[in-house]
């Protein structure tokens, strides 16, 4: 039977006291609602359908191919909304899954567990359900003598008896497609002028059919976002998985409290994180890493067998056996070769050092291409700004640059070429040649060995 879904993202999420819509706010470094997009993909046949209504372009530009988009110009409830896809997806799908769009720790696995009770069932609805003893605005649940949900009460609209009861709905429904798309119109107007679709219960109970409920053994799956604090208790609860997915995948966390990784970093086995260590964006780590403390690395790529103390990495690539820190700063484009070591308080940007050469501690790189074996003494700055315009410096291979050096871009030093320490180098250095002083000129033409 194929099974279309329905994300409901059309309301604004007032409570988040925000310029941005509610399932664009960021959690594990994703969207809020990249969450239950991620996880209903995995149901396949149809592509997700996701109402929308304020900043519907900001969704749909966030989102791109990942849904089919469907307006709902008037907020008028969530049984209006459903309402909204039935032309786009009439004749498409045997079953409809409904959930809300700001739930996102919701598992594919549930939502399956969800369509094989409806397919199990013979009445049009099946639903999920929680126990909890806070209800968070969310609606009971009547069970019949028989077991089955006779009505879904709103919060607000609860008797002092029917608050007592545990049993919540969380808004995530399956229905047989055909039944739902004929009866959704029957839905009355609330008081409040919205179309409720828990009011769709009394319609199949009111026809004589069945609805089936499972309560969700893990109750955190059906947390909605409504405030930010939800939203942090939401990070807590996705930090905790991720970091467990990794420990039991061969990576060591030594604090799993004080560990931030995001839902698209990669980490091979045998790499140990180390405290208060953030790992973001896209960013991919090899094999037998030490990362940390202290450091974050965002969208940038580790080879194997790197060291990363207490540094800021982004959008940066290391090869294997690259070792930097501690208070290292690689910025947009820094590329360091396999072996490369950079110390303490360096900063690289848009650079590339080729594999074994050594950058000292204290030194910038900006703009150069250095070339394998290098020695860049502490202190070394590339002055690559001339108030305008950004230039380039290269430096090729087995060049000993002394501490201090200044390095004047455009520039290129030849192999084996040499600065004394403290020289402001504003000419190209022809290779093997050492030069001193400010500005610096020819001393003599080194040996073979440097010397």
């Amino acid at each position: 039977m194929k099974t279309a879904t329905i994300l409901l993202a059309a309301g604004k999420g007032t409570r988040m006291r925000s310029k941005r819509i509610k399932v664009l706010h960021p959690l594990g470094g994703k969207p809020l609602l990249w969450h239950a997009l991620n996880e209903v993909a995995q149901l396949g046949d149809v592509k997700p359908t996701v109402i929308v209504g304020y900043q519907s372009e900001e969704v749909a530009e966030t989102f791109g191919e990942m849904a089919t988009y469907v307006q709902q110009a008037e907020q008028l409830g969530t049984g209006h909304a459903v309402l909204q896809a039935r032309e786009n997806l009439l004749g498409h799908a045997d079953l409809v899954i409904v959930l809300p769009g700001d739930m996102p720790l919701v598992r594919a696995e549930t939502l399956k567990r969800l369509i094989d009770m409806q397919q199990a069932h013979n009445g049009p609805i099946s639903m999920l359900t929680v126990i909890a003893e806070d209800p968070r605005g969310f609606g009971r649940i009547v069970r019949s003598p028989a077991g089955g949900v006779e009505v879904i009460v709103e919060d607000v609209d609860c008797t002092p008896e029917q608050r007592l009861i545990k049993e919540l709905n969380v808004g995530m429904y399956c229905f047989q497609a055909d039944w739902l798309w004929d009866n959704l119109e029957k839905i009355t107007v609330s008081p409040k002028g919205e179309y409720y679709l828990t009011d769709i219960v009394a319609i199949a109970r009111q026809q004589g059919l069945s609805v089936q409920a499972e309560v969700i053994p893990d109750a955190r799956e059906a947390m909605g976002i409504n405030t930010r604090v939800h939203l942090a208790e939401a990070e807590a609860i996705l930090r905790k998985r991720i970091n467990e997915q990794w420990m039991l995948e061969g990576v060591t966390i030594i604090d799993p409290a004080s560990t931030y990784i995001e839902t698209g970093v990669t980490i091979g086995q045998d790499t140990i994180i180390y405290p208060n260590t953030s790992l973001r964006g896209s960013t991919r780590i090899g094999s037998d890493c030490h990362i940390g403390p202290n450091t974050l690395i965002q969208d940038s790529e580790l080879g194997n067998g790197c060291e990363v103390l207490s540094s800021v990495v982004e959008f940066a690539k290391l090869e294997d056996h690259v070792d930097i820190g501690p208070f290292a700063h690689l910025r947009k484009g820094a590329h360091l070769g396999e072996g490369v070591h950079m110390g303490n308080f360096g900063e690289v940007k848009n650079s590339y050092l080729a594999p074994g050469s050594k950058m000292g501690h204290f030194s910038y790189l900006g703009d150069a291409t250095i070339g394998q074996n290098v020695n860049i003494g502490a202190g070394t700055i590339t002055c690559n700004f001339d108030g305008k315009n950004k230039h380039h410096t290269t430096i090729e291979d087995d060049v000993f640059i002394g501490s201090d050096t200044m390095l004047v871009a455009p520039l290129h030093i030849g192999k084996k070429a040499r600065t004394g320490a403290g020289s402001v180098v504003t000419k190209d250095v022809e290779s093997g040649m050492l030069v001193v002083g400010v500005p610096a000129y020819n001393l003599r033409k080194l040996d073979s060995e440097g010397e």
